[in-house]
């Protein structure tokens, strides 16, 4: 298993170097595109919920982000030093009492693009599972080449 982390203070404008530690990981781990997406928009989520909700915008709290990749998932993991939250009662945005609400969606998207989500320490930890697609068919074999050529 390999692992990378990082820590940034709490400032929106920091979702940047969010979004190119997710390009690197991309390139450097081999992460598909199928995937991709789905992890770019889930984690960034993650983050900005973590610099606006949990640190409220403190520059001085940081919000940590660790990459772990194993060979069939790759596990991104945000942490704040807010005071948590109650993640077991939230609003469903989808509701049509709640469909006008300009907030309240994040989580419900990260819920939805990873596949598995798992809260922390009173919600100031986020862990957040994609899996990795099946590895590569097996290559065809030479006699099944030849023949598919003919």
């Amino acid at each position: 298993m390999k692992q990378v982390k990082i820590q940034i203070p709490s400032l929106v404008e920091n979702i940047r170097v969010v979004e190119s530690f997710i390009d690197n990981s991309k390139d450097t781990f081999h992460i598909e595109d199928d995937i991709y997406g789905n992890i770019m928009v889930a984690v960034t989520e993650a983050v900005n919920n973590a610099i606006r909700h949990g640190n409220k915008f403190d520059k001085d709290k940081n919000v940590f982000l660790s990459l772990q990749v194993d060979t069939d998932r790759v596990k991104f993991e945000v942490e704040d030093q807010g005071e948590g939250f109650d993640y077991t009662n939230l609003l469903d945005p989808t509701a049509p009492e709640n469909i006008e609400n300009p907030g309240g969606r994040g989580i419900f998207l990260i819920r939805h693009l990873a596949d598995e989500v798992e809260f922390q320490k009173d919600g100031r930890n986020v862990q957040l599972t994609f899996f990795l697609p099946n590895p590569q068919e097996p290559a065809l074999n030479d006699a099944e080449n030849a023949s598919a050529s003919n």
